[in-house]
């Protein structure tokens, strides 16, 4: 009878560790025929004409000169899968894997409010109180432009301090690099103008990478640590994101994406380096990432507590005087869903990643390069592929040829800031270039003869504007909300 009891109990171990085998399998098998239709499922914001293009992402990869790419995709609170393509560095025969670091650009910013509000929730800082209550080896200058108003925490994670410097163009390895106030203060060698008030502060969104840096100061007058060291104890660690850094200059190189340029050639010294941490200082993977949305995601529930409580998340997620901008990220409804995002661009770095409020949905794509096309349209293809309602929906325009004795009249340079912007013939079509790159242009498409947009820049839509005798004498872009007359050079 033992001997019966024991070969039943045999065999009722081996068909579940059979059931367990076959239920992996087909999860194995659903998760790569998921990847495989996402990789060939690449799809435009904007549809010339009524069809609805299905592109391959390699084949993307090559037409928009992105040598590597790597993404995570989140499901169900956890990492679904993860997957690297194309070069980390080319020269070197360095393959990119989930495991390549790049840079995260902006989306340090994200990290860095979570070491923020950690100091808030351990009684540490007063979100609502005057920065210089903290600060203490600089203090800010507050004049006229300022209205009166103090600048609180808040305001300088949510880019309404009313403060300049939208960005940092980092230094070239070798570089003498600046201090923070060096930084702050616009001071040599730093490459920037001083962070100082534009407009008073809690008035409205103007983004600000020069406020997140004084955040970064913040820190340190707090704790009395080096913001990397403070972030990897506090941010990093608890987060498991093993493979991430707000080290400036970056150790274990090895791990490194090289960046590069839309014409192939790589950024002198491979990347550039952001003595501005906070606002840009993050290397890191995808896979990295998706830890930190899927404990953001988590925390909301109440589920998890590893940095932040419930509460001090969901203050963090809550819009502060701008209806989109929270605390460290934007806002993002899509029909009845909403999600948290942050973008990211540095010297050829591109990088984007959203979370959902709710049901542990996510993804994280980050590439070496310049062209943000193919991060747009593989984030359209894994929200059609994720079924995320109401996220991707397509803008249809339709699309007019120029007659050919018509083209000539459209070319010219014309400036964009310190920018020119060149429109040139290109076969028998029109292309534009800025600074004379991409060497072939971009093709530019007509919805009529006097508006066009580029496939590569989606936002970007451009008017051409005619004197009285029907010359073109500018070009109107707008872009983000914004709009700028772009004259001709004569």
């Amino acid at each position: 009878m033992q001997t019966f009891l024991m070969t039943i109990r045999w065999m009722i171990i081996i068909c579940l560790v059979q059931a367990a085998a076959c239920t992996a399998e087909n999860k194995n098998g659903q998760v790569a025929g998921d990847i495989a239709q996402v990789e060939n499922s690449l799809t435009p914001g904007i549809i010339y004409g009524d069809t609805v293009l299905q592109l391959n992402l390699e084949q993307r990869m090559k037409e928009t000169g992105v040598k590597g790419l790597s993404i995570a995709v989140i499901r169900n609170y956890k990492v679904e899968w993860a997957k690297g393509y194309g070069w980390a560095d080319e020269a070197a025969g360095k393959k990119v894997t989930a495991a390549t670091r790049f840079q995260a650009a902006s989306i340090s910013k994200s990290l860095n409010s979570l070491g923020v509000l950690a100091l808030v929730q351990e009684g540490r800082l007063d979100p609502d109180a005057d920065i210089n209550r903290y600060l203490k080896r600089w203090k800010f200058p507050y004049d006229s432009a300022s209205g009166g108003k103090i600048i609180n925490t808040r305001h300088l994670l949510s880019h309404t301090a009313g403060l300049g410097i939208h960005g940092f163009p980092g230094y070239t390895p070798g570089d003498a690099l600046p201090t923070i106030i060096q930084i702050i203060n616009g001071e040599k060698p730093a490459n920037t103008k001083a962070v100082r008030s534009v407009f008073e502060p809690g008035k409205k969104f103007q983004y600000s990478g020069g406020g997140t840096t004084i955040s970064q100061l913040l820190v340190e007058d707090i704790t009395g640590r080096d913001y990397a060291d403070y972030m990897q104890e506090k941010v990093l660690a608890p987060l498991g994101m093993t493979n991430s850094s707000f080290r400036q200059p970056p150790v274990a190189k090895a791990e490194l994406a090289t960046g590069y340029y839309g014409n192939g050639e790589p950024v002198k010294g491979n990347f550039h380096i952001y003595p501005e941490q906070a606002a840009a200082g993050l290397w890191t993977t995808p896979t990295d990432l998706a830890k930190y949305i899927i404990e953001c995601q988590l925390a909301l529930e109440g589920k998890s507590e590893k940095v932040l409580s419930k509460e001090m998340m969901q203050m963090r997620m809550a819009p502060y005087i701008d209806s989109v901008a929270a605390l460290g990220v934007f806002i993002v409804k899509a029909g009845a869903d909403t999600y948290f995002n942050h973008n990211g661009g540095n010297e050829a770095f591109l990088c984007t990643s959203y979370g959902s409020l709710k049901d542990g949905n996510g993804v994280v794509i980050m590439i070496n390069g310049e062209n943000y096309a193919v991060i747009s349209e593989l984030l359209n293809s894994v929200a059609r592929v994720y079924q995320w309602k109401d996220f991707y929906k397509p803008e249809f325009r339709r699309v007019v040829t120029i007659p050919a004795d018509s083209l000539d009249s459209y070319t010219g340079n014309f400036l964009l800031d310190r920018d020119t912007i060149s429109i040139i013939r290109c076969g028998d079509k029109l292309c534009i270039q800025q600074n004379r790159q991409p060497v072939n242009g971009y093709e530019m498409i007509f919805s009529d003869p006097l508006h066009f947009s580029i496939r590569e820049v989606p936002g970007a839509n451009f008017s051409v504007l005619r004197n009285a005798a029907g010359a073109i004498e500018a070009l109107e872009l707008k872009q983000d909300g914004e709009g700028k007359k772009l004259p001709r050079i004569k």
